[in-house]
C-alpha cells in the first residue's frame, strides 16, 4: 500500500514557475519509477514525464520538453516537477504515480498507485 499526495500548484502567469511535489508514503520508492500526468476539464489524462527508480532516466512529452524536468530524492522518498514556461494550455490536475517497476513509461496502464493530483493553473 502506497499513498502518494502531491503540493506546490497553485495560480501563475505564463511564463513562470512552480515546482510540485509528490511525497510518498507506506513503501518506498525507490525500485520504482515514478510518473507525473495530468488532465485539463473535459479532457483525458495525459502522460506528462517520467523517471526510473535506480538510474534517474527521464523521458518527457513532446509539449513540456525543454521547460519541464522530472527529479527524484529517495532519501525523502519524494518526487518533483520543475514547471518553467509555463503556457495557459499547461493549465490542469497534475497527478503523480508510482510505476510497476524501475523503467520508464509514458503509458498510464504503468503506474498501479496514484496521488489525489494538484491544480496548476496559468494565466494569459
Amino acid at each position: 500500500q502506497v499513498q502518494l499526495v502531491e503540493s506546490g500548484g497553485g495560480l501563475v502567469q505564463a511564463g513562470g514557475s512552480l515546482r510540485l511535489s509528490c511525497a510518498a508514503s507506506g513503501s518506498t520508492i525507490s525500485n520504482y519509477a515514478m510518473g507525473w500526468f495530468r488532465q485539463a476539464p473535459g479532457k483525458e489524462r495525459v502522460f506528462v514525464a517520467t523517471i526510473s527508480g535506480s538510474t534517474r532516466n527521464t523521458y518527457y512529452a513532446d509539449s513540456v520538453k525543454g521547460r519541464f524536468t522530472m527529479a527524484r530524492d529517495n532519501a525523502r522518498n519524494t518526487v518533483y516537477l520543475q514547471m518553467n514556461s509555463l503556457k495557459p494550455e499547461d493549465t490542469a490536475v497534475y497527478y503523480c504515480a508510482r510505476g510497476r517497476g524501475p523503467f520508464v513509461d509514458c503509458s498510464q496502464s504503468g503506474y498501479r498507485y496514484w496521488g489525489q493530483g494538484t491544480q496548476v493553473t496559468v494565466s494569459a
